[in-house]
């Protein structure tokens, strides 16, 4: 039986003290709380009770926690901690004032060219250096977007998405968790998600933030999911006369049914919005340092939204296709040393051919004066 929100311990862990809920979905609960022990506010994720006694969802959400636990952006939410305390599975994130960006584009209506670039290269920036470590993020949405007051963009639910693994087979096969106004062609069509399927759903974001509308709408999640696979969007200046031509031509790029005339990652989307964004000097793209022991780690279907308050959308789906980790990115710092010289060892190998060179014709003056002095 489900457990209600005041049944809920107000401590958690005998360390985070509850505040007050700041998120409501069908998957969790979403509390600003106290750590006790570091005295510094942080966001609390409680999730439902049928998966916090799964003992295979727990097993599987912790090896999910520790992996976007090591992934540290300033554009990335940090996990600081993980438990299960009276059969609450919970996971502690650093927690972030102001508005999601969904609830910020119901205010400020549509975004102009500049101001929207300025939080999507912020994005990109965080999503690109999951994508660099290994993680696709499997459910990337506005709701999962926080920005501060400063406008500082970070994103959340790194992990929970893949999270969901552990769900039997026959039950995925029949259901697609998640936010279908967000998904790639090949999510909605029951395949793997890849790096370019979070940089499609960043182009409907950019789509959204510019016209004010999603590019694709139908009350029928199944209607919605067809027309992501079959539909070309309208495109944007129909809506927004103002947005740049060389943008509106990056977002329908993005927007392409097949994953590879997208850009392969949010790295490559983020470097070309920043080229023509004047205000993305403020928030530049942040290399990822490179770990001896990258964490890769397959990537299902994404679940259900943690904090979106529309149920989850049940879509007859075809069985999924197998997973496939996505090349990954060489980076600046692992360019190719095979031409590389040692300049040291080159210079001595010439000394000592020098050497011995020389010693030929001091050999060949003795050998003549030996033979001049016994004819």
């Amino acid at each position: 039986m489900e457990k209600s929100a005041s049944s809920i311990p107000p401590l958690l862990g005998k360390r985070y003290q509850l505040q007050k809920p700041l998120a409501t979905g069908g998957m969790a609960v979403v509390y600003k709380a106290l750590d006790l022990w570091l005295e510094r506010p942080v966001a609390i994720k409680i999730l439902r009770q049928d998966y916090s006694s799964d003992i295979a969802f727990r097993q599987r959400f912790h090896h999910e926690a520790k992996a976007a636990a090591n992934l540290s952006h300033p554009n990335i939410v940090t996990v600081y901690d993980f438990g299960l305390d009276q059969e609450q599975l919970y996971i502690v994130m650093e927690f972030v004032p102001g508005k999601d960006l969904k609830s910020l584009i119901k205010e400020h209506g549509l975004y102009n060219a500049n101001d929207a670039l300025a939080l999507l290269v912020q994005a990109c920036a965080g999503i690109g250096y999951a994508h660099r470590s290994g993680l696709i993020h499997c459910d990337v949405k506005p709701q999962n977007f926080l920005v501060s007051p400063d406008e500082r963009l970070k994103v959340t639910d790194f992990g929970i998405a893949r999270a969901l693994a552990t769900i039997p087979v026959d039950e995925q096969n029949e259901i697609v968790w998640g936010s279908p106004q967000y998904f790639s062609p090949e999510q909605a069509a029951g395949g793997a998600p890849s790096p370019a399927s979070d940089v499609y759903s960043l182009g409907v974001i950019s789509y959204e933030m510019l016209t004010g509308r999603l590019p694709f709408k139908s009350s029928d999640p199944l209607e919605l999911a067809r027309m992501h696979r079959e539909v070309i969007p309208n495109p944007l200046h129909l809506y927004n006369p103002q947005i740049p031509p060389a943008l509106e031509q990056i977002i329908m790029k993005v927007l392409s049914k097949e994953p590879t005339a997208r850009f392969r990652t949010a790295d490559q989307l983020g470097r070309v919005l920043q080229s023509i964004n004047t205000r993305s000097e403020a928030y530049p793209i942040t290399p990822a340092p490179q770990s001896s022991q990258p964490q890769i780690i397959a990537q299902p279907r994404p679940p259900a939204s943690a904090v979106e308050k529309i149920p989850s959308a049940q879509i007859p789906m075809p069985p999924p296709a197998p997973l496939t980790l996505p090349p990954r990115v060489q980076s600046a710092s692992e360019e190719d040393h095979s031409l590389d010289i040692d300049w040291l060892t080159t210079l001595l190998g010439l000394i000592c051919t020098l050497a011995v060179g020389g010693l030929i014709p001091f050999w060949l003056y003795i050998w003549f004066i030996l033979k001049s002095l016994n004819p």
